[in-house]
């Protein structure tokens, strides 16, 4: 037998040399791995073997177990493309340190067995050096040996258990937080148990407090201190820490009444702790003094509410209610007074005090209503004055001018007397009579008005009563009731001798009284009043209607037109 050529292989009579020969390479490629947080990219170890009766290739990666990826023939054998002209893969396209692509996928040469080395060098081809097989580096990281944890031994955890157990120092703290938004000021327990140096705390929540009763703020554990530098990021929420992250651990010496203590990023302070605590820091740490701290905050001194300037609407204490609730309230009224005092009205004559001289002559009927305090100005209409008289003022407090808007003062009725000046909203009136229900009210509410002003409304009246109390003591001998009248006559002639009217009003009764006989209806009576603006409603024309009226409905007018006549 003759020995082939290559390699001391036997010669085969019949046969090629390139049949059943086949080159051998070793390579990889590398496959990225996404959605992993343990690798990022994956080596994968192939043979790439090459056919030489045909010129096949094909790729083959070995089988590892349990690896949980489709391994074995990558590429079947066939003829690889090299380009997009149609060209194939030869042997001489082959060599150590080089990379191929086939079908997408870069595969790195890295060396080739000893046959494929001798046949390559026999063709006249350079190899180039052998590379090393790059490694998966998940697969070296899951060959090295486990991470042993030893226990450390430097304290006999036992004796303490045995010496602490059932021992816990207890201490009532405070977290304040109010100077954040919406924050509170809260109480707490604090617990440490001496067997094993953890910390426990409780809420204190208070009956009807709108907070969920949760027992514990923290749960039963050891609450590190001072953690290392690169452990600051450390879920500590997730994971449980070890020694390796934390430098140093609360102990009992760390918590002292009166000093602030920061846990789970709350800064608590202590103020006060348990009798056994008390005993307990004397004799391990030599601290008797340990006072409870008052933490119980004053309450601020109540904010004066400043009311904004009065606009001059409305009455001060409706305005008031704006600026005191969002939804505003009528103010509360004296219901009492109001029932007491109603239909109480107090009217007094006036003259308004101005420059003008047209304004002289104005006089208005000045009410004041005793149930609400409130004021309302008319004015008689006069005919052929050039003034439109009727209501001036409608009923409204009226504020004195010496008065704040923040303390406002009303005027009342011990206010009014015979030549006071109200003034009203920039207008001053001066009070030039009054009626006799005002002399009679103020007689039986003497604590409510003044000697003076008492004084002088009775003056006023007396005064004003003179001539026809005189002319009644010189005429009682003749006719009591005729004298009485003349008096009464005598008196309203002497106080509207300027009345506009007074030429026009027998003419007015005589066109009524088409019979002559000196008498009309009332209703006629008190219609021709009202037409000519006669002022019905002072007292002493109020007389004299009563003495001019007969039983039968019947008013003697003449009696009543001499009163105005000269």
């Amino acid at each position: 037998m003759v020995s082939h050529p290559v390699h001391g292989l036997p010669f085969l009579p019949g046969t090629s040399f390139k049949d059943s020969t086949v080159l051998k390479f070793d390579a990889y490629f590398q496959e990225d791995v996404p959605g992993s947080t343990e690798e990022h990219y994956r080596i994968r170890q192939v043979n790439i073997y090459y056919y030489l009766e045909d010129d096949s290739m094909s790729v083959i990666e070995p089988v590892v177990e349990n690896s949980g990826i489709p391994q074995g023939k990558l590429i079947k054998r066939q003829r690889l493309p090299k380009n997009d002209r149609g060209d194939h893969y030869h042997w001489k396209d082959l060599n150590r340190g080089i990379n191929i692509t086939i079908y997408g996928r870069t595969f790195r040469i890295v060396n080739c067995d000893k046959f494929t080395q001798v046949f390559l060098e026999s063709q006249g081809i350079e190899l180039n050096p052998p590379e090393k097989m790059a490694l998966d580096p998940y697969t070296e990281l899951r060959k090295q040996p486990l991470r042993k944890y030893v226990t450390p031994t430097d304290f006999d955890q036992l004796k303490q258990f045995l010496t602490f157990d059932k021992q816990v120092l207890r201490f009532y703290a405070i977290w304040d937080d109010t100077d954040s938004m919406f924050g509170e000021c809260r109480t707490y327990i604090i617990h440490y148990y001496l067997m094993d140096d953890t910390v426990e705390i409780l809420e204190v929540h208070e009956r009807n407090d709108g907070r969920d009763p949760f027992p514990l703020l923290m749960n039963r554990q050891r609450m590190p201190k001072v953690l290392v530098e690169n452990a600051k990021n450390f879920p500590q929420c997730v994971l449980e820490i070890s020694d390796q992250e934390v430098l140093e651990w609360y102990t009992a010496k760390d918590f002292i009444v009166g000093k602030p203590l920061t846990m789970l990023g709350r800064t608590f302070f202590i103020y006060d702790c348990d009798p056994f605590t008390r005993q307990y820091y004397k004799e391990k740490f030599g601290i008797s003094d340990l006072p409870r701290i008052d933490v119980s905050k004053k309450e601020p001194p109540p904010v004066k509410q400043e009311l904004p300037p009065y606009n001059g609407y409305g009455l001060i204490e409706d305005s008031a209610q704006n600026c005191l609730a969002l939804i505003p309230k009528a103010p509360k009224k004296d219901v009492i007074k109001m029932l007491m005092n109603d239909n109480k009205v107090l009217r007094y004559l006036a003259a308004l005090e101005s420059p003008i001289p047209e304004d002289k002559g104005r006089r208005f009927v000045l009410s004041y209503f005793l149930a609400t305090d409130m004021i309302s100005i008319f004015e008689p209409p006069v005919r052929n004055s050039g003034i439109i008289g009727g209501k001036y003022l409608g009923r409204t407090k009226v504020v004195k001018p010496d008065s704040s808007m923040e303390n406002p003062i009303y005027y009342g009725p011990s206010d009014f007397f015979i030549g006071a000046v109200i003034e009203v909203f920039g207008h001053r009136f001066v009070i030039l009579d009054s009626d006799d229900y005002v002399l009679k009210y103020m007689e039986s509410n003497p604590a409510q008005f003044s000697p003076e002003a008492l004084l002088s409304i009775q003056n006023h009246i007396r005064r004003r009563d003179t001539p026809a109390l005189e002319l009644d003591s010189q005429r009682t001998e003749k006719d009591p009731g005729t004298q009485e009248l003349e008096v009464l006559i005598d008196t309203i002639q002497k106080q509207l001798k300027d009345h506009p009217c007074r030429d026009s009003i027998r003419e007015a009764f005589r066109i009524y009284d088409t019979e002559a006989s000196g008498y009309v209806d009332r209703e006629t009576f008190f219609k021709i009043c009202d037409s000519l603006h006669l002022p019905v409603d002072d007292s002493l024309i109020k007389e004299l209607v009563r003495m001019c009226s007969h039983g039968d409905d019947k008013m003697d007018y003449s009696s009543f037109v001499r009163a105005f006549s000269h």
